[in-house]
């Protein structure tokens, strides 16, 4: 019988490429973001046919996708064209820790490979629920701001401070939690200042991020994180895309970084 799940698939961001070779359904994978980092083969194997904002539309076509996959409002524009001519357009929108699970779950389902979804999907609800239960034994909460842009500063995005706070932080800025839209978590140096967290986490978009820089800023020196130099990195790679990366890497730094300044609050 004759297999009518999608066959050619092109994923426009990292999350559905990294799924399908997880799951070990790659070989129906032709195409892929330029932007993709996991796995490190993707890069070598498949041809890039995108940006996170533009496409190579008659490259696309070449490769007769029987299912494009994207992520974001920001990729309609993307959307509409392919679906003008003719191609099968899914794209997600989720920004929460329970929407890359779901993300996984619909994105196999869709290709016919649900119970690998649900198996992935699985392990990642029991590590999230033992990083809990770890962190639920610290005696110490510490204070977490994480930054995703410099200029302006922008706070973390939903499912990072989720993560955060799975790992056993607490949130500096707990009313942005929520807020999708990165204009949205725009903050003042002085607001920074005011919170006072213990901990800075920058990730800055596509870019090194530079502790240096941070400790520069006006009126910063008074900060716990900055007296105590509790400043790090996260690769972008592993926390800024709502996939698979974000539940393993990348959750595994947050609570590393966690324990680190539990066991020396002050350097």
């Amino acid at each position: 019988m004759k297999d009518y799940y999608p066959q050619r698939i092109i994923c426009l961001t990292e999350e559905g490429t990294e799924i399908l070779y997880l799951i070990g359904e790659q070989h129906r994978l032709v195409g892929i973001s330029g932007f993709t980092y996991r796995p490190p083969q993707a890069r070598k194997e498949k041809p890039k046919v995108s940006t996170f904002l533009d496409a190579k539309f008659d490259e696309i076509i070449d490769l007769k996708p029987d299912l494009v996959v994207g992520y974001s409002d920001l990729q309609a524009d993307i959307a509409a064209e392919l679906i003008k001519r003719g191609i099968n357009v899914f794209i997600f929108n989720h920004h929460t820790v329970e929407g890359i699970l779901n993300m996984i779950i619909q994105f196999t389902s869709l290709i016919g490979c649900l119970e690998k979804g649900l198996e992935l999907v699985k392990n990642y609800e029991v590590k999230i629920e033992r990083i809990k239960q770890q962190a639920s034994t610290y005696n110490i909460q510490p204070l977490v701001f994480f930054e995703e842009w410099d200029e302006p500063i922008i706070a973390g995005s939903t499912w990072v401070n989720e993560l955060v706070e799975i790992a056993g932080g607490k949130l500096a800025f707990p009313e942005l939690k929520n807020k999708n839209l990165a204009k949205q978590r725009i903050l003042l140096h002085e607001q920074v200042i005011e919170r006072n967290p213990d901990v800075i986490i920058g990730s800055w978009c596509g870019k090194m991020f530079k502790p240096d820089k941070v400790k520069e800023r006006i009126g910063f020196e008074n900060i716990t994180a900055i007296k105590n130099n509790h400043l790090f990195e996260i690769k972008s790679e592993l926390i800024l895309q709502p996939g698979p990366a974000a539940l393993t890497d990348g959750l595994d730094e947050i609570v590393k970084i966690i324990q680190n300044v539990i066991k020396n609050p002050a350097n």
